[in-house]
């Protein structure tokens, strides 16, 4: 399991690097063919790190809001208040605070920017249908997430991602109506080297968003078995949040009113949004998740 928790880490931060990297290069591009030297690159970052200021004092906020979750008391829900103090307890960390989704699929989520700014919303089918076992199983995978802090890892991978679409956006518009001048439109004594450069740069602006998205999708993925791994070393019981999975899985084609591709990483599975149809093969490609028989196994192995 060490090993495991190890590898995932190691991963994560070589996707964290590929998008920094990915975010400077296209800055640097996007500062040569606009002849603006490296003002490119600092515009890029400058990008980032206004998003991920709003981001990191703000995200939680608004994604329980767009969830229509509602805070709730431990005399309405003792069962559910007393296994996230529990566990809260065993992780060393503050209790977070909890939260009700009016949603009828099985499913939860942890925001916050850290342990002490943290929440947990829980759908009322997942309290209607998991045991105590499987629902601590559930909730020791999502306080997984807020000891490891994350959202704020999402938060950082999201942002990233975002700037590059946005940069590359904006170049596509300005070149396509005729607004990008940069080199071509003043010195063009480069001729042949100036032509390469500039067809290179256009190759990485479109692919930029896709790197980028694959980059995110990797990082959500990575991060889920890591937080299974941790859960269940949480509770000290891997079969529990192994048959929640299962139960959670069986229940996939339930829709969710409140699921949205800005929030699908956070939830403990991919939410469907369509009535009463699993996930295409387009989909599963890009799934936010790592598929749930793949997860079950490796808890199985635990």
């Amino acid at each position: 399991m060490y090993e495991q928790i190890a590898a995932n880490k190691r991963k994560t931060f070589l996707l964290i690097f590929g998008a920094i990297v990915l975010l400077g290069a296209v800055g640097y591009v996007l500062g040569l063919l606009y002849a603006s030297g490296p003002y490119g690159l600092v515009g890029a970052v400058a990008l980032a790190i206004v998003l991920s200021l709003t981001s990191y004092f703000a995200g939680d906020r608004i994604v329980l809001a767009s969830t229509r979750a509602r805070q709730v008391t431990p005399q309405e829900h003792p069962r559910l208040h007393n296994i996230v103090e529990g566990l809260s307890i065993a992780a060393g960390i503050p209790k977070p605070r909890v939260y009700l989704i009016p949603e009828r699929a099985p499913n939860a989520f942890a925001t916050g920017r850290n342990p002490e700014h943290s929440s947990i919303a829980v759908t009322e089918g997942l309290l209607e249908t998991m045991n105590r076992v499987e629902l601590e199983g559930v909730i020791g995978h999502e306080l997984a997430h807020v000891v490891d802090r994350d959202i704020l890892v999402g938060t950082i991978v999201a942002t990233l991602v975002g700037a590059v679409v946005l940069i590359s956006e904006f170049f596509m518009r300005s070149w396509w109506w005729g607004g990008f001048r940069g080199r071509r439109g003043g010195d063009r004594s480069g001729g042949g080297a100036e032509a390469i450069i500039f067809a290179v740069g256009l190759v990485l602006l479109v692919l930029a968003p896709i790197i980028g998205q694959i980059i995110r999708l990797a990082v959500s993925r990575q991060r889920e078995f890591l937080a299974d791994a941790q859960g269940a070393l949480l509770t000290r019981y891997p079969p529990g949040l192994a048959s929640a999975l299962r139960k959670i899985a069986a229940a996939s084609t339930i829709p969710m009113r409140s699921a949205n591709n800005a929030t699908a990483h956070l939830w403990l599975n991919q939410p469907s949004r369509i009535e009463g149809e699993g996930m295409g093969s387009l989909e599963k490609l890009f799934s936010t998740h790592p598929p749930v028989a793949e997860r079950i196994r490796r808890l199985e192995e635990m």
